[in-house]
């Protein structure tokens, strides 16, 4: 992972992601701006693929779409560029991963449309703040992310599994963390599933799928949060000629602020 100085703002994260000097994971940085996860696909099959966000809002709950062509986020970042603020990228063509660059600027095409999903790493901040701790903070990495056996609702040739993001938690902090993100439904909301993994499909928690493992002590229970990783879940399984989503981990930072989109 690069190491890189604790950004203030999304637009410090944007802008060292478009120079290169960030190319890893983006928890932590920029605490209070919201980030997001990337899915882009052809024009042809961006009906489908925003219907099936609808269907399953609580793995895909989207920020923001772009136009058409564009790689212009009007509503949460109107100066950003998608094609090269991300730290990396993954590039998928017919459901295989072929390239994991950091600017997609040599892949793009006019009938390119951009999805905006909400990410789980927004309310860390709110967790932190609650005292709450966060492992994978703490440990410089990666959070761990899972396949389940929970199905997606489809919608054409978009369905597969969710993939969710795993914090442990103390049972005191668990059922904390259960009020604080209930409070954040654009940013998967509160967790789906607590402790027994095997009951929801995985098999080794020390074995996640995506992310880095962390360590989960006797007193701690495995919290699971429904995931933004869930469209390459997908991807994999509809096979699309073209698809773009960011590396697991690299996100997009915007320049809302979590607080706006906290209910009450």
């Amino acid at each position: 992972m690069t190491q890189t100085p604790q950004f203030q703002t999304g637009a410090d994260v944007r802008l060292a992601a478009r120079r290169g000097v960030l190319t890893g994971q983006t928890s932590g940085l920029a605490a209070g701006f919201v980030q997001a996860n990337l899915a882009i696909l052809p024009r042809d099959l961006a009906e489908e693929f925003q219907q099936f966000c609808r269907l399953n809002s609580q793995a895909c709950p989207l920020l923001d779409v772009a136009k058409p062509g564009s790689a212009v986020p009007e509503t949460i970042a109107p100066a950003a560029d998608l094609r090269t603020d991300l730290p990396r990228y993954r590039v998928w063509r017919d459901g295989e991963l072929v390239d994991e660059p950091t600017d997609i600027t040599d892949y793009w095409r006019d009938d390119l449309v951009s999805f905006l999903i909400g990410c789980s790493f927004t309310f860390e901040a709110a967790l932190l703040t609650s005292g709450i701790p966060i492992r994978h903070i703490e440990q410089g990495s990666n959070v761990p992310m899972y396949r389940t056996n929970i199905d997606c609702v489809p919608s054409g040739s978009f369905h597969g599994p969710m993939v969710v993001s795993m914090r442990p938690l103390k049972p005191a902090d668990a059922i904390a963390a259960v009020q604080i993100t209930t409070k954040y439904p654009t940013v998967h909301g509160a967790p789906i599933h607590l402790g027994l993994p095997d009951k929801i499909g995985i098999t080794d928690i020390s074995q996640p799928d995506y992310g880095e493992a962390v360590e989960v002590r006797d007193d701690e229970l495995p919290v699971f949060w429904a995931c933004g990783v869930t469209p390459q879940s997908v991807i994999m399984a509809a096979k699309p000629p073209l698809a773009i989503t960011h590396s697991p981990g690299c996100m997009f930072l915007t320049d809302i602020r979590d607080i706006d989109l906290a209910t009450d």
